[in-house]
């Protein structure tokens, strides 16, 4: 198939379209490069060995995306560019609420005006918000936590009413949980601007000697030691998930929760650092960040039973991979 990746640059976008390349699909990728640089996309083709097509577009800017689908037949798209931070979310809201839902309006439009049936989309375990954990599929969202989490969920719901009107539609929403590590060759990988919003990077930068200290954001959550507890899944698995979901769409919405089912609080993250690469990080207990919550994992039954699908990757693997990657960063 031709796959548009949308975000195809970024962090998940980059791996997964290795992934898409490595099963045989053809890919497009669609980045202004906001967030990500273009020199990734030349370690995608070192390896892949394959030829990527590039359009440095906002998909925001809907004649921008009209031309992309008008001169390629696309089978499907990804959709992974979106705004990410769920702090940055809480201090920008408009900004994600304009990039993150009108994206993906300007894409599901695309997919109605040139007959394109498959979508896969960038969602979150976010939409969840205070809920039992287990995260489960069917439960009740409640994602108005911040900001991020309603603009997918706004998102998942604009691609379920498209669905109803347009039969021969079929999207996959996948709430995944939290990425990290990298491609175990260390060509590509999570590499943010600025200071880190997410956890992993944070930590390679302190054991680089690039920030002085990890923060630890709150040590007062209902956890088994005070740190928040998040579902860390390795980005290649995440990645694999994708291919998975879209080899088997069928017409309709599907839902699916992409983790490992185990959490993993920060301290004990930081730990597994430093067991995998023997070097000490140092940190401080710091105020919560607003809009996380104390807990969140995902009950990962359907995606196995369905796609085939589990991760297999360990937390071990996650560090050395990160920390490979951070060695030899862009």
């Amino acid at each position: 198939m031709i796959i548009l990746v949308t975000g195809g640059a970024g962090y998940i976008g980059s791996h997964t379209s290795v992934s898409l390349l490595e099963a045989g699909h053809d890919v497009i990728v669609a980045d202004n490069l906001s967030k990500s640089r273009v020199e990734v996309l030349d370690r995608i083709k070192e390896l892949t060995n394959r030829e990527v097509i590039f359009y440095q577009v906002d998909v925001t800017d809907q004649k921008a995306v009209d031309k992309i689908f008008a001169s390629h037949p696309i089978d499907g798209i990804v959709h992974f560019a979106g705004f990410k931070a769920v702090g940055e979310s809480v201090e920008k809201p408009l900004e994600y609420y304009y990039n993150n839902i009108v994206s993906t309006i300007v894409l599901a439009g695309a997919c109605q005006k040139y007959g394109v049936h498959k979508f896969i989309f960038s969602s979150s375990c976010t939409v969840y918000g205070e809920n039992e954990i287990p995260f489960v599929e069917t439960m009740k969202l409640k994602p108005a936590t911040n900001p991020y989490g309603a603009t997918k969920a706004i998102s998942e719901r604009i691609l379920t009413d498209v669905a109803e009107i347009y039969p021969a539609f079929s999207a996959s929403l996948l709430r995944y949980f939290n990425p990290v590590g990298a491609h175990e060759s260390g060509l590509i990988g999570e590499a943010p601007q600025g200071i880190p919003n997410n956890l992993m990077p944070y930590i390679t930068q302190v054991a680089k000697g690039k920030l002085e200290k990890l923060k630890v954001f709150g040590s007062d959550y209902p956890t088994i030691d005070g740190t928040g507890v998040r579902d860390y899944i390795h980005v290649m698995d995440l990645a694999e998930g994708h291919v998975a979901a879209l080899e088997k769409l069928n017409p309709g919405i599907q839902v699916y929760n992409l983790g490992t089912g185990r959490g993993t609080s920060v301290l004990q993250l930081l730990k597994a650092f430093e067991e995998a690469t023997g070097i000490r990080v140092p940190y401080e207990i710091t105020d919560r960040r607003p809009g996380d919550v104390a807990e969140n994992y995902a009950d990962v039954s359907k995606a196995e039973r369905l796609l085939g699908w589990r991760a297999k990757r360990d937390l071990l693997a996650m560090c050395r991979d990160a920390w490979q990657f951070e060695k030899g960063s862009l």
